[in-house]
């Protein structure tokens, strides 16, 4: 089921939490919804769920506009807010049931349905205890089973790998992947490398808009700009010798000394140009020995942090 968002805007008083912002999702996509605190990712989030209406915009899923047919939406959509709501008094497996019933599943499916969740989740030693008995990570993996009771087409995912620890959320990351094979997906996370490792596409929200979307690959080649270099050199001449004839080259902008090891530098190369070649060529002259060329590859953080200031 496709997303599609037109000009979507929603205020809160005089403050506006989304600033007229427009993407689509593809049916089967896996898309990470990231952005600081504050952002308007968790009122977009709200808005496409139908949990709250757009002050201006469209949300469709396929056809279907989500202000006029919430109730439809609503039954399309699994959805896990980023403060996890459970019946802390309940069984897991009753308030599987309990969500089952609510979202019309079908009586002679829900016992079915359960099983799944349970196997799904992981929840198999802890389905007959009550909610408030459980650990935050199990909690979390209640909140994803009956985000996903009803066998939604969209599954919302805000923080879903809150209180996880690092092998729950491999787990979980896993299951995500899986979903992603036949359902929409979005999910929001500060954990990074999570959505790298996770999500076929990424949107970036700043104070209401979109400031950057693309896979994770797109968005660091955008934000690469010069190129940057690691070198070390190994050879006759000093350090000082060394980056001095580094900075000659007609393709080099400026050298940094790095820690770590002997000799080693970044060289930032001037825009649109590359010194690898020149870098080589100028050590096979001095005869140096070239121990390290590798491109300092920018890393989803450096991206992040680059749209968002």
């Amino acid at each position: 089921m496709a997303i599609k968002v037109d000009n979507l805007t929603k205020y809160y008083g005089d403050q506006k939490a989304v600033d007229n912002i427009s993407f689509q999702i593809k049916t089967g996509e896996v898309v990470g919804f990231l952005g600081p605190n504050g952002a308007g990712k968790s009122t977009t989030m709200k808005v496409i769920t139908c949990y709250m209406a757009s002050s201006s915009g469209k949300v469709l899923l396929d056809d279907i506009d989500a202000e006029q047919s919430p109730e439809l939406i609503k039954k399309k959509i699994g959805y896990l807010p980023e403060n996890n709501p459970l019946y802390m008094d309940m069984a897991v497996i009753d308030y599987l049931k309990f969500c089952a019933e609510i979202q019309g599943v079908p009586k002679n499916e829900i016992t079915g349905r359960i099983k799944e969740m349970i196997e799904l989740c992981g929840l198999n030693i802890e389905k007959h205890k009550k909610i408030r008995q459980l650990s935050k990570g199990y909690r979390q993996r209640v909140g994803l089973a009956q985000a996903m009771i009803h066998d939604p087409e969209v599954l919302i995912l805000d923080e879903p790998t809150t209180g996880l620890d690092p092998n729950q959320i491999i787990e979980i990351r896993k299951l995500i992947k899986e979903l992603g094979k036949e359902k929409t997906v979005i999910l929001s996370s500060h954990i990074l490398s999570e959505v790298e490792a996770t999500c076929d596409r990424i949107l970036i929200i700043n104070k209401g808009r979109i400031v950057a979307d693309g896979t994770a690959e797109e968005l660091r080649k955008q934000a690469q700009g010069q190129e940057l270099i690691n070198v070390q050199i190994e050879g006759k001449g000093n350090k000082d010798d060394m980056k001095k004839a580094l900075l000659g080259l007609a393709s080099v902008e400026t050298v940094l000394d790095l820690d770590g090891k002997e000799n080693y530098f970044q060289v930032q190369s001037k825009p649109d140009l590359t010194s690898k070649k020149d870098v080589f060529d100028l050590c096979v002259k001095n005869k140096w020995y070239l121990l390290e060329l590798a491109s300092k590859e920018t890393k989803l953080e450096d991206v992040f942090r680059e749209v968002t200031n």
